[in-house]
Formats: structure tokens, C-alpha cells, sequence
């Protein structure tokens, strides 16, 4: 009712806008015209059947505008009602239907008026009714209704036609695991020791061929809840349950029953301290080496790194890299570095340290070695070297520091790596790990590969 009364409303402000108040200045205008005219006008307008037929004369005007569509308010126009639902009618107990849609467009043509009434009052309801159809694997074409409430509006639905597939719905059961969303949204200081669901297995329905293709069945935990702020294990309901194909792509057209799971979800936190290897990148100057490398004032600096235990107890160290092209004549230099974080690691106790190098006067000396140790040897073969000579290594960096270098501190290898039986003259390298302190080896050795 409350509608209605504003339509009477806006048609009575666009009868007085448009045709009262022009039609009483009007007639104000002819009596200003004529008020010293004999005729007594003003007597005239006074009579009461003068007011009646001038009302019913107007009236009837008023009438044929209406009628005639010759006032904007009645002319035709057309309206959208976008996304509209679809009521869908069929046994979803018995059966699956492809190619529905969710909602279409109604196209709503007709008077200014009825339009606006078709609006307000009108329920839209668009029906898809498949209640008579039976299974079949040729695409049916089936026509939308629409719940037509206001009389005089023609409508017009975008689609007007879908193309379905009605087939039998089948079901059966599967099992269930789960998948953890938004890790990189828990503490980085938590693992996920354990997960149990409380139950194993689901039912799913759909089609054959929709069945056929399930590759997994999932329960999703996701581990940005807020409320998952300790290393302990936590309750967890309504996890939502998802089938994937092999594609890992999300199957929409299969049902699950239970639409959700419950069960438990069990965190821990796991550490281990590792040292910081500083690396450089660039050159000193000619003639200047490292002398010493300390991190925040500590020549063996520590931090303590997160992760899974089996993977952070492979890690022995973490790196951070200073940039020294180009220094060596000043006494020192100070950077804050970041340390690299190694694959696995989920946090450490520091993301960045002050490092502090001092430089001295580059010296030199010569050891000879004898134990090089071979890597990469392909399986099933063996390797001699084919003189038992010593090889000279030049060792580069401050007296002090190439003072406490023997014989005993210098890891030597070669690389076999695609290496095949035969003889060959192979470069040695130094393992290091130290920026103080450079290696060259000028010789190469000698050795004879053979399959064993």
C-alpha cells in the first residue's frame, strides 16, 4: 500500500508541476487582462457551475493525455533486472543436470508507470522445470518461465533457453585426506607435528563420468586461524571438503556427504643454533687482504633457526654476504647484511647482522699436499692417480692468518663428475669456507679412471 500511495504521489506533483499551476497563472494572467473589463470576470469565475465544468473539462484533458501516451510518464520504455535467480525443478535426489545457469536477466518493456509498479511489487521468479524430462546424454533445450505479476508489461529473458544434460546420479565412497592452506600465514615458528580427521572416508555423488574423475577427495584446514597462536594441539570443526581432479583443479559438479569434517590439528616448534659464514663478493685492492671478520663484535656468531627437524638438521650454517670490491685501503668497513635463509628454514632468530671486516697487508707462502680426495666418481668405476708427487698450493691473506694455515687445514678434491674410464689431467680445488684467505693451484694431477 505504502507503494502504491508514493505512485499517486509522484502522479499527483507531475499533474500540478505540468498542467495546474501553469493553467491557474493562466487564468490569473486573463483576469489581471480583464478585471476593468464589464464583463465582471471575477463574478463570473465565482459561480459554482463554472468551477464544475472548468474541473470536468480539465479532467477529461488529463484523461486522453493519459490514454494517449502523450505525457512521458505513460510512454514506453524498457527496464533490465540483472542477475536475477533461476528456481531450479528437478530430482536432485535421482539426478545430475548439466549446463544449468544460476540467474538471467529479465528485459522488462512497457509504460514509465507499469514498469515502475513491475519493480516494486513484481517477485521475479524465473523457473527452469525439469520435473518431466528423464535421463539422457543428448542435450535437451529447455525454455525459462517467468512469473509474470503486472499485467500490460511484456518480458523478455536473457537466456531464454538452456541446453542441459540430465543424467542419473550415482554415488559411492572414497577416502579422505587434507590439504593445508595459507602456510606461509601461520607463525613461522610452528610446524604441523600431526593432523587427524575424524572420520576417513566420504560419500560422493554425481554422475558417472563426474565420479570418474576424482582424483582426490580433501578436507581443507586453513592454518591462517588466528586462534592457532601456540605450539599445542587445537580442535578444529566444519572443515570444508573438496574433490580435485589430476589436474588439481576443484570438481563443482560433485556432491559430498558430509559437506564437513571435524578432527584435531597438532602444532610443534623445533629449532637447532647454526654458525654465520660471512662470503664476500668483489675484490680488494691489489696488495690488501681480509685480516679479520666479526659478526655483532663475535668471530663465531650463532642464530637459532625454525623449521621441520628433518630438514633444518641438514643445514650446518647460514650465509651472509658482504660486498668488499674495491676495499682494502681503509682500515675497515661496517655493513648490515642480510642473512640468506636456507630452503626449509621457516624463521630465524635474526634477519640481518652488523658485520665488521679490517684489512692488512696481503702475504703469500707455499705448502706442498699430497691427500686430494676425489667427488662424483661415477658407480662402477675407480680412480688412481698416477704419481704420488706433492702438489704446491700458493696461500694468500695477512701473515697472521696464513701463519695458522698446515698442510692439515687445506680440503683438496677433484670433481669427477662425467667423468668415463680413461686418463686424464684434472684442476684441484680447495674447499673453503674462509674469505680471509685465498688458494691458487698452479698444477694439475694426473689420474687414470677404470671400471672396477
Amino acid at each position: 500500500m505504502n507503494k502504491l500511495v508514493k505512485v499517486f504521489k509522484k502522479l499527483y506533483n507531475f499533474i500540478d508541476a505540468k498542467f495546474i499551476t501553469p493553467l491557474s497563472r493562466a487564468i490569473y494572467f486573463l483576469y489581471e487582462k480583464l478585471k476593468n473589463n464589464p464583463i465582471h470576470v471575477e463574478k463570473f469565475l465565482n459561480r459554482p457551475l463554472v468551477l464544475v465544468y472548468m474541473s470536468l473539462a480539465f479532467a477529461v484533458v488529463v484523461f486522453f493525455l493519459v490514454d494517449s501516451q502523450v505525457i512521458t510518464l505513460v510512454a514506453t520504455e524498457s527496464e533490465i533486472l540483472p542477475n536475477e535467480p533461476v528456481n531450479i525443478i528437478y530430482n536432485k535426489e535421482n539426478y545430475v543436470v548439466e549446463g544449468l545457469v544460476d540467474s538471467v536477466d529479465i528485459i522488462l518493456t512497457g509504460r514509465k508507470s507499469a514498469l515502475y509498479l513491475a519493480k516494486q511489487l513484481g517477485e521475479h521468479e524465473v523457473i527452469l522445470d525439469l520435473s518431466d524430462y528423464e535421463p539422457s546424454d543428448t542435450p535437451r533445450r529447455v525454455k525459462l518461465t517467468y512469473n509474470q505479476t503486472v499485467d500490460n508489461i511484456n518480458y523478455k529473458l536473457d537466456p531464454a533457453y538452456v541446453s542441459v544434460v540430465i543424467k542419473k546420479k550415482e554415488s559411492e565412497e572414497r577416502s579422505i585426506t587434507y590439504e593445508l592452506l595459507n602456510e606461509n600465514k601461520l607463525n613461522e615458528k610452528f610446524s604441523v607435528s600431526s593432523v587427524n580427521l575424524d572420520q576417513t572416508s566420504v560419500i560422493v555423488k554425481g554422475s558417472r563420468d563426474a565420479l570418474d574423475k576424482i582424483a582426490t577427495v580433501k578436507a581443507l584446514i586453513d592454518l591462517s586461524n588466528k586462534k592457532f597462536t601456540e605450539a599445542i594441539t587445537y580442535d578444529i570443526d566444519n572443515l570444508p571438503i573438496v574433490a580435485y581432479d589430476s589436474d588439481g583443479n576443484v570438481l563443482e559438479n560433485i556432491e559430498i556427504v558430509p559437506t564437513t569434517v571435524s578432527g584435531s590439528i597438532s602444532f610443534s616448534t623445533y629449532k637447532t643454533t647454526v654458525p654465520i659464514v660471512v662470503a664476500t663478493t668483489g675484490e680488494l685492492v691489489a696488495g690488501k687482504a681480509i685480516s679479520t671478520i666479526t659478526v655483532e663484535g663475535k668471530t663465531n656468531y650463532t642464530v637459532d633457526i625454525y623449521g621441520e627437524k628433518e630438514e633444518i638438521d641438514q643445514i650446518k650454517s647460514v650465509i651472509a654476504t658482504i660486498d668488499i670490491n674495491g676495499k682494502g685501503s681503509s682500515g675497515a668497513i661496517t655493513q648490515q647484511v642480510s642473512i640468506k635463509k636456507p630452503s626449509g628454514v621457516r624463521s630465524m632468530s635474526a634477519s640481518d647482522v652488523k658485520v665488521v671486516v679490517t684489512f692488512g697487508d696481503e702475504k703469500q707462502k707455499t705448502l706442498n699436499i699430497t691427500n686430494i680426495r676425489s667427488e662424483n666418481l661415477g658407480s662402477g668405476l675407480t680412480v688412481n692417480r698416477t704419481d704420488e708427487n706433492p702438489i704446491s698450493v700458493q696461500i694468500k691473506g695477512v701473515q697472521s692468518v696464513i701463519d695458522a694455515i698446515t698442510e692439515e687445514n687445506i680440503s683438496a678434491y677433484i670433481d669427477l663428475a662425467n667423468y668415463t674410464p680413461g686418463t686424464y689431467d684434472v684442476d684441484i680445488k680447495i674447499d673453503s669456507t674462509d674469505p680471509r684467505v685465498s688458494y691458487v693451484v698452479a698444477s694439475k694431477v694426473n689420474i687414470v679412471i677404470a671400471n672396477s
